[in-house]
């Protein structure tokens, strides 16, 4: 591995992580962390207090490494503990919850087409508690699948020019992960260390959600990149894989975080200081019928969301395990249904937090809004619409989903 691959020097100095050996120490973990993260969640979002200081704990925990594979030291995490570690934390902070989703998607990704030695190199970084963070997305391209970032030969090296928007989580990243195009048109993905020249990062996020990701924009300016960083990203499409199943599952958690964090807000308002309807002829919110029905419906919905989502990592388990065009469709079917089940839930819950609470829930000083623009923020990532066309188009036509990120 080349010396220009090495970690920076902030990465040097942090504390070292933690070891998680087992699922069940890994959702305590995030259990803990949860308790103290959501603390002064409405406080960052309200005023943006980046949570630099979560994040270094975040890192510290261990949690970051657990998707680790077995052969690499880390402990190989079923996806559906990865899915509900992701969901436990953003039921705590919508914004804390969505920032590891690019570091466990470039774990997989790595773990799929990375070298052995890249592979060596990489995890040990994570199981060290380095953070990767994504410059993904653009701005101004034909779709969100195109990509005007170039990569292009430099003596023994490259060279990326470019410029990113939505780098979730780059802000507090040790390596900034770059995915570019090669002269081929192919799609590389990039390990640089932050801080290396040329690299240039925007905290110009202005979302009305998710406010605290750290989504700023990335630019890139001739920058060098030595060949052993590079990773063949397009490698994962052409062939059946898991890349796409681990990065949805990611998405679908927060969601169920987000919907869970909303109930537990309606439940404990309606319960608290929710005054019953005129005419509904009972004395407390709580034993208005149609309330109680409402909340039950609530309830039964996040159960569904709940158990689809630990049913689909468990095929994603499956699939990862055995790596069959049968195994990774049936992972992205699953997959693709608890993504549809929990943005439904989550924009659901954080609608109903409001009718059933009431006036009183809508007084800015609480900031329970941040439960609503933080699900409708995020639930626009990638259409759920199209979820249900490619689901639709198996079952009538035989069509396998596409082969990439969204599935």
């Amino acid at each position: 591995m080349s010396q220009a691959t090495s970690p920076i020097s902030r990465a040097q100095q942090a504390p070292k992580s933690a070891r998680i050996e087992s699922a069940e120490q890994a959702l305590a973990t995030a259990r803990t962390l949860a308790a103290r993260f959501a603390e002064g969640a409405a406080r960052r979002d309200r005023d943006r207090i980046l949570p630099y200081g979560e994040l270094d704990e975040l890192a510290a925990s261990g949690l970051l490494a657990i998707s680790v594979p077995k052969a690499y030291g880390g402990i190989g995490v079923s996806n559906a503990v990865l899915g509900e570690v992701i969901a436990i934390l953003a039921e705590a902070d919508g914004s804390i919850g969505q920032i590891p989703q690019n570091h466990f998607y470039i774990l997989e990704a790595l773990r799929h087409d990375g070298s052995e030695e890249q592979k060596r190199f990489y995890f040990e970084r994570a199981l060290a508690g380095d953070r990767f963070g994504n410059a993904l997305s653009e701005t101004g391209t034909k779709t969100v699948g195109h990509y005007n970032t170039r990569i292009t030969a430099d003596n023994e090296g490259f060279r990326i020019n470019g410029r990113k928007s939505y780098s979730t989580g780059v802000l507090f990243a040790d390596w900034i992960v770059v995915f570019a195009k090669d002269e081929s048109d192919a799609l590389t993905m990039s390990f640089l260390p932050r801080g290396t020249e040329g690299i240039e990062i925007l905290d110009d996020w202005d979302g009305f959600g998710q406010r605290t990701t750290g989504s700023g924009t990335t630019v890139l300016t001739n920058v060098p990149v030595p060949a052993s960083a590079v990773v063949r990203h397009h490698k994962g499409f052409e062939r059946p894989g898991t890349i796409g199943a681990v990065g949805q599952i990611l998405h679908a958690g927060i969601d169920l975080g987000i919907a869970r964090a909303a109930f537990a807000e309606t439940v404990s308002f309606v319960r608290t200081r929710s005054r019953p309807w005129t005419n509904s002829g009972v004395d407390k919110a709580s034993d208005d019928p149609l309330t109680v029905s409402r909340v039950g419906q609530l309830a039964i919905r996040l159960e569904a969301a709940g158990a689809v989502l630990a049913a689909a990592g468990l095929k994603v388990d499956r699939a990862q395990a055995e790596t069959t065009e049968e195994n990774t469709v049936a992972a992205s079917l699953s997959v693709a249904a608890a993504k549809v089940l929990t943005t439904e839930i989550a924009l659901e819950a954080t609608n109903t937090l409001f009718e059933l609470a009431g006036t009183a829930a809508t007084r800015e000083g609480l900031n329970l809004d941040r439960h609503w623009r933080n699900a409708r923020t995020h639930t626009v990532h990638d259409p759920v619409r199209w979820k249900y066309h490619v689901v639709g188009n198996y079952h009538l036509n035989d069509t396998p989903p596409p082969r990439s990120g969204a599935f």
